[in-house]
């Protein structure tokens, strides 16, 4: 089996093919199936947000696509999304922990305890002047 017809759309298009016709084809003819059918090759997204802004004479088209990656990553695709994922997890980590301290912050200020006698990091003040 040739690396051709391991490439996920040539496989998805040759899977819908009888076995005896799918058998046939040589690299060369994949190799164009696979150009023909490239365009088509995003096909379902979870956001595909698409549309056309004028401004003055000129009109610009936009992409918004989104959705699960099920192309075969190389190495060093790999490492670039195991970093990134590391990257979004620390800082989704470290603002989910700021977000409580500050919650039980504000709880321990309603309840007026002083965790240093005589001196406030002003975020309570600031708080009540949101409502105010």
């Amino acid at each position: 089996m040739s690396n051709l017809q391991q490439d996920p759309a040539i496989r998805s298009l040759l899977e819908r093919m009888p076995k005896n016709v799918q058998t046939t084809f040589t690299d060369e003819q994949l190799a164009h199936l696979k150009i023909a059918i490239g365009a088509r090759q995003w096909g379902n997204h979870a956001v595909d947000c698409r549309g056309v802004v004028k401004l003055f004479k000129y009109r610009y088209y936009y992409v918004l696509l989104a959705g699960r990656n099920r192309r075969e990553l190389s190495t060093k695709e790999q490492k670039i999304a195991r970093f990134t994922q590391a990257l979004i997890l620390s800082i989704a980590a470290n603002f989910i922990i700021l977000f409580i301290l500050l919650v039980l912050y504000l709880f321990k200020s309603t309840l007026g305890i002083d965790i240093f006698e005589g001196y406030s990091f002003g975020v309570w003040s600031w708080f009540k002047g949101l409502f105010n």
